[in-house]
């Protein structure tokens, strides 16, 4: 099995990328949609949050309800990804040796986690 994208660009920084069923646009000029960086983010939070959901339940968390992630990539001098942050908020309160279970289980079942480089895996806070 593979994955497979078709990105074009007619002109300019921006482009559409076409996975047959859907269709989404990515600028590096953060102009006319969200940046490389910036959909790299949002792919990753958007990978974490089933992962979140898998984990909280095979480790006695329960459903985590309403997940809201609030990614942060810090750039560095060259303006590429130098690290990146999630600050995790999950309706039921977590005690911190099941959060801790959870993020745990959560990186082994993220698939965009996986496919990082390790200095750039999400330093997580839930």
């Amino acid at each position: 099995m593979s994955k497979n994208v078709t990105t074009v660009s007619d002109e300019g920084y921006a482009s559409t990328n076409d996975t047959g069923d859907f269709e989404w646009t990515v600028d590096a000029t953060a102009e006319e949609a969200p940046d490389t960086l910036e959909a790299l983010l949002g792919a990753y939070a958007s990978c974490y949050v089933p992962a979140l959901r898998v984990a909280g339940e095979q480790r006695d968390a329960g459903d985590l309800g309403r997940i809201r992630i609030d990614a942060t990539g810090d750039l560095n001098d060259d303006d590429k990804l130098a690290s990146i942050s999630f600050d995790i908020d999950v309706e039921p309160d977590l005690d911190e040796e099941t959060a801790a279970a959870v993020i745990e289980r959560a990186n082994e079942l993220c698939k965009v986690h996986d496919a990082l480089k390790p200095q750039l895996h999400a330093e997580m806070n839930l």
